[in-house]
This record gives C-alpha cells, sequence and structure tokens, in this order.
C-alpha cells in the first residue's frame, strides 16, 4: 500500500512541476540593417548560401584541406572547447537528476545500552536494532518551476557551449588557411628577393668592371651597391619571415606539419571557393553560432528569473521510506517486521532579508545584460560581413591594377636599360625604374594576399559550414 501511495506522489510531482515562472522567451529584434551597405549582389539562382557550404568545398587545395584535418584532430584549443562541452553536458544532467527523486537502498544496525541507574528495571540492558530499508530524501516538489527553470537554464548553457566550440572550429579553420596562405605568399615574396638580388649582384659586378674600365663614376658604384645591400638585407627579412610562417602554422595545427603539405610558393595557385553567396543579413547574423551562444545565454538568463520567482512561493519536499526493521538480524525479512515512514515538509518563505527579492533583481540585470551581449554579437558579426564584401567588392581591381602596373614597370625598367647602355639615360633614371619594379612586385603579392585572405575572412563572417 505504501509503495503504491510513494508512485502516485512521484508521478504526481512529475506531472505538477510541468509549469514555470520564467517569463515567455522572444528573441530580440536585429539592431542592424535589413541588407548590407555595399558588395553583396542578388544571388544567382540555385546559388548556396557560404553557411551551408562544407569547409571542403570552400579550400579546395587538397595540401590545405590535409593541413585542416590535421589541425581539427590536434589543435588544443578546440580540445579545449570539446572538453567545455562535456563538462556543460554534464553539469545539464546534474540539475536534471535533481527533477526526480534520489532513490537509496539503506542498510543500518544500532545498538543502545542503558545503565543501570538510569533504567526504569533497575538493570543495565543493551537493544539491538537492525534495519533495511529503500526510500527517498528531502525530495522537492516543483510546483512552481524552480527546479525546472534551473534546468532550463543548464540546458541552454550546455547549448550556448556547442555553439561556441563550434565558432571555435570556424575560426581554427579560418586561421589555419590564412596562415597556410600567408606562408605561400612570404615564400613567393622570398623568390622574387631573391631574383632582385642575383640581378643585382650582376649588375654590381658589372659596375665593377665599368668603373675600373673608367665608363661609370664611382657614385654609380655606390649606388649599385646600396641596391644589392638593399636587397640583401630584404633577403634575411623575407627568409626569417618563412621561418615565423612555419612556426606560426605549427602551433595554429597543433603539431608539426610534413614538408609534403607545405605550400613552396605558389599563392595563386591555392585554390580557394570565390562565389561565396551572403545572402540577407536576417539568415546569417542568427545562423553564426557565436550569436546563437549569445542567443542560448540569454535564455538561460531568462531561465533564472524563473528560478529567482519561484523563490517567493512555498516549497514542499518528501521524505519516505519503506523496509523491515528487528531487533535480530536473523529475522530481520521475517513477516511481521515491515516499517515505513512518510514526512512531508512545506516551507514558507517569511522573511530573508530581502535576498530574494535582490536576486530576483540580480536575475532581471543578468538578462538585460545578456541582450546586450546579443545585439552586440549581432552587430560585430554585421560589421565583420560588411567589412569583408568592402574588400571583395574592390579587391580584384586593386590586384588587376598592380599585374598592370607590374607589367608596365618591368617595360620601363627594360627599356631604360636599354637607354642608359646607349648613354642616352642617366644612371639615376635607372636606378628608379629598378626600385619601381622591385616594389611593385611585392605589392602586387600583397594585393594577391589579401584577395586570398579575404575568401577567407568572408567564409568565416559568414558562419562557415561543417
Amino acid at each position: 500500500m505504501l509503495r503504491r501511495t510513494l508512485a502516485t506522489l512521484i508521478v504526481a510531482a512529475i506531472a505538477l512541476s510541468a509549469c514555470t515562472l520564467a517569463p515567455r522567451y522572444v528573441r530580440p529584434g536585429l539592431p542592424v540593417s535589413s541588407s548590407w551597405p555595399v558588395g553583396a549582389a542578388a544571388p544567382a539562382p540555385g546559388a548556396v548560401a557560404a553557411g551551408d557550404l562544407a569547409w571542403r568545398e570552400v579550400f579546395q587545395d587538397p595540401r590545405l584541406q590535409t593541413v585542416i584535418g590535421l589541425a581539427l584532430a590536434q589543435n588544443r584549443d578546440l580540445r579545449v572547447a570539446v572538453g567545455n562541452i562535456e563538462r556543460a553536458r554534464a553539469q545539464y544532467r546534474i540539475q536534471r537528476a535533481q527533477l526526480l527523486p534520489t532513490i537509496d537502498a539503506v542498510g543500518a544496525e544500532s545498538q543502545t545500552h542503558t545503565p543501570a541507574g538510569v533504567s526504569l528495571i533497575g538493570k543495565a540492558f543493551t537493544l539491538d536494532q537492525y534495519s533495511a530499508t529503500v526510500g527517498f530524501s528531502a525530495y522537492e516538489l516543483d510546483l512552481f518551476g524552480r527546479i525546472r527553470s534551473l534546468n532550463a537554464a543548464a540546458l541552454q548553457s550546455y547549448f550556448a557551449t556547442a555553439e561556441t566550440r563550434r565558432a571555435v572550429q570556424i575560426s581554427l579553420i579560418g586561421e589555419v588557411a590564412s596562415d597556410y596562405l600567408i606562408l605561400a605568399a612570404d615564400q613567393d615574396l622570398l623568390q622574387v628577393t631573391q631574383g632582385t638580388l642575383k640581378t643585382r649582384e650582376d649588375n654590381l659586378a658589372l659596375a665593377h668592371k665599368r668603373f675600373e674600365a673608367g665608363a661609370t663614376s664611382q657614385l654609380d658604384l655606390r649606388q649599385e651597391e646600396t641596391l644589392a645591400e638593399q636587397a640583401r638585407s630584404d633577403l634575411a627579412i623575407a627568409v626569417a619571415q618563412v621561418d615565423q610562417d612555419r612556426n606560426a602554422l605549427t602551433l595554429v595545427v597543433g603539431a608539426d606539419v610534413p614538408a609534403s603539405l607545405l605550400p613552396d610558393g605558389g599563392l595563386t595557385d591555392i585554390r580557394l571557393r570565390s562565389d561565396l553567396e551572403p545572402g540577407l543579413p536576417s539568415e546569417v547574423l542568427t545562423r553564426r553560432p557565436d550569436v546563437l551562444s549569445a542567443e542560448h545565454s540569454l535564455e538561460a538568463q531568462n531561465a533564472n528569473i524563473g528560478a529567482a520567482r519561484a523563490a517567493f512561493f512555498p516549497r514542499i519536499s518528501l521524505t519516505g521510506s519503506t523496509g523491515n526493521a528487528s531487533p535480530d538480524l536473523n529475522t530481520l525479512f521475517n513477516a511481521g517486521t515491515g516499517t515505513w515512514s512518510f514526512t512531508p515538509q512545506i516551507v514558507l518563505p517569511l522573511f530573508a532579508g530581502g535576498a530574494n527579492l535582490a536576486n530576483l533583481r540580480g536575475a532581471r540585470a543578468g538578462r538585460d545584460i545578456a541582450v546586450a551581449q546579443y545585439e552586440k554579437a549581432i552587430q560585430t558579426a554585421f560589421r565583420e560581413v560588411a567589412d569583408a564584401l568592402a574588400v571583395r567588392s574592390t579587391i580584384r581591381d586593386r590586384t588587376a591594377a598592380q599585374e598592370r602596373l607590374v607589367t608596365a614597370a618591368a617595360d620601363v625598367q627594360r627599356l631604360t636599360q636599354a637607354r642608359y647602355d646607349r648613354g642616352v639615360d642617366s644612371y639615376l633614371a635607372l636606378l628608379d625604374a629598378q626600385r619601381t619594379l622591385y616594389a611593385a612586385r611585392r605589392t602586387l603579392l600583397a594585393a594577391q594576399l589579401a584577395e586570398a585572405v579575404n575568401r577567407v575572412t568572408l567564409y568565416r563572417a559568414l558562419g562557415g559550414g561543417a
């Protein structure tokens, strides 16, 4: 009979705990424009949004894909993010367990000795008591949803942590790709610098011969030496930069990258998808994992208000057990040794020194902070996408202009060299043409790198893909 009563009470408690005092959650409006400022053309028919593309569809170079895969397996920041998910999941399960009573089986023995001086029968005696019971202790009937609100807050915190892990993964993929591209660009720059140094060393050797023959002045010789030494200094810097790029890539990957997977220059040969469709802000900004994480945090704070409100209402807790008790261990489970207890308790808060009211105000303030953080995440995401689109709208023109500049500068140097050899132009004009071509090649590499990195940036800003 008692077992049926206890079971009925447990089922009734679970049914009554279906309601909460948490405010109804309403997603805040987007505090940004409904369209991108510039650089977002109308999507082509059948176009796939960037957020729906897997990262392998964006980063199409096989070696780069392998390096990214290695980073996803080895990067320590991502491991920390995964560990945080497991911890948040455990916290949610701990909180969820409070919705159900904790049932324990307890076996106990007690011995009580009464001396003759206080014994009612005038002599000392010892009482033995053995018991075996099954029951629960201080199980709270969640009539006003306090525990359910805390459970909802823990669940939303778990979801926020999971979205944070996605954000870390997208950021990691983008960082690996950027570092890979930077390494390739600096290797190209190293090759340009090596070629320039070789040319200037040849010119310097020729200038020595002409100076010794009296065909040029010492000023011309010294100017040629200046150019050669400048190129030699640039080469030392370029070599160090390439080594630093390799170190940066190793750090972000979390393991040594095999030499066969490293680029060997050829920045423009690394295949990256360029037709990333941004979509509408309302679609993109509510799908980014960092924004979703902020929204789940907001929902958790909203649930905390329900728990704070429930603290103003009575708490009902139940303690009950059923089992057997006997003065003799051998007869513990015999007929007639059954025992049971049932202790309901109600606690009505009358005075807490304003703690409950302060807790409610704190919960509401936490929700207001979470709303501001959510809106700030939206605004930050909007700016990142808008900036990437602004660069994309002009970067191709910039790169094309630099390509034409390199072609023109190469022609100027060739023509100036011919005119100098014939004695038409001064050596100063030739030096200026050489400097212009060298600078133009370096600037072209910077523009090509900016174009490649912009695709990576746009992938990250648009929320990436799995």
